[in-house]
């Protein structure tokens, strides 16, 4: 019999930040790796299905969860050295990605300030790429160690080695239920330089009349510009940006832009355009519509919510009428961010 502390149907409504309720059949608090190391000695654990839990913030519960969730709960942050040009700092998978945004600010350490306010764990990043305000995560990573189930080892892999994507990762792909994040290391530069070009940012500085910022400044503002345009997940159940925003051959995005002239779009390369998922479906008037208890966000169509007892199949399907409605008008297929279980 196991002597690992597995708990069996518990409830899951506080642990996503739709706020749907859910059970899962068996859960394990995970704090450190000789957790892990257990577990794969426990046959009978290990046949089960797994679900690894952060913060709850990229994931859409269907329905009961029939297998293992294991929830990351390590915690730590440190400097962990310095060069010529960065300063690397690590923390636990269990951290909140903005505690540690925060964190490293308090420090003095400027690099992430652009990804302030994103929800969720820090171990969950580097899995779907986090990016907000014209930086991405890879831009800062470093590396991170994770233990591979599958032998039993703790692997350490660095930028390349992730395969980083638009929100994509390895571990959506090869390391697919099989490398759970320990901890993450970042680069931040010693030379620090604004990133303010995105247009909201720029202008909630110009407002305060701030020509020269530093990164408390832009992580206010990006805060401000957050906390302005979603909702807060302990008031109304949400997931953030349920959709990506889509990348279309550049000649798709010529011939809407032919038909609508405030399309909004942003070059990838010289054959591709990423176009902003949130106005077409603002242009397919969903926004602050509603079905059943599962509604579209009045302030950002990009946000879906749960008004109040949302399922999650509800939800799921607000999300495919708004894809059927987008895909008919536009032409243009639209993807979640979510994880559906």
């Amino acid at each position: 019999m196991s002597s690992l502390p597995v708990q069996h149907a518990v409830s899951l409504r506080a642990l996503n930040t739709f706020g749907i309720e859910a059970q899962a059949h068996a859960y394990l608090p995970v704090d450190a790796v000789e957790t892990l190391q257990a577990l794969r000695a426990d046959a009978s654990l290990m046949s089960l299905p797994r679900l690894v839990l952060g913060g709850g913030s990229n994931l859409l519960l269907t329905q009961d969860f029939g297998g293992l969730v294991l929830h990351m709960q390590g915690r730590g942050m440190a400097i962990t050295g310095q060069d010529q040009d960065f300063t690397y700092v690590r923390a636990a998978a269990g951290e909140s990605w903005h505690g540690f945004v925060q964190w490293t600010l308090a420090q003095g350490l400027g690099g992430l300030e652009n990804l302030s306010l994103i929800p969720g764990s820090v171990g969950a990043a580097p899995i779907q790429n986090i990016g907000a305000y014209g930086i991405e995560l890879k831009d800062r990573f470093h590396s991170l160690r994770a233990f591979d189930l599958e032998r039993g080892e703790i692997l350490t892999l660095d930028r390349e080695a992730c395969r980083f994507g638009y929100r994509d990762s390895v571990f959506k792909h090869a390391l697919r239920d099989r490398a759970i994040v320990l901890d993450v290391s970042f680069a931040l530069p010693r030379r620090w330089i604004a990133n303010a070009n995105y247009a909201d940012v720029s202008q909630a500085l110009e407002e305060q009349g701030i020509t020269a910022p530093g990164p408390r400044d832009i992580a206010e503002a990006v805060i401000a510009i957050r906390t302005r345009k979603l909702p807060d997940p302990a008031r109304i159940g949400n997931a953030g940006s349920f959709f990506k925003n889509p990348i279309v051959p550049a000649r798709l995005r010529d011939r809407l832009l032919a038909q609508y002239a405030n399309l909004v779009s942003y070059r990838v390369d010289d054959d591709h355009y990423k176009l902003a998922a949130g106005w077409l479906i603002d242009r397919c008037g969903w926004k602050g519509k509603s079905m059943g208890r599962a509604g579209v966000y009045e302030h950002q169509a990009l946000v879906l919510v749960n008004r109040g007892g949302a399922s999650g199949a509800e939800i799921a399907r607000l999300a495919k009428a708004i894809q059927d409605d987008v895909l008919e008008k536009f032409g243009v297929q639209l993807e979640p961010e979510p994880v559906f279980i």
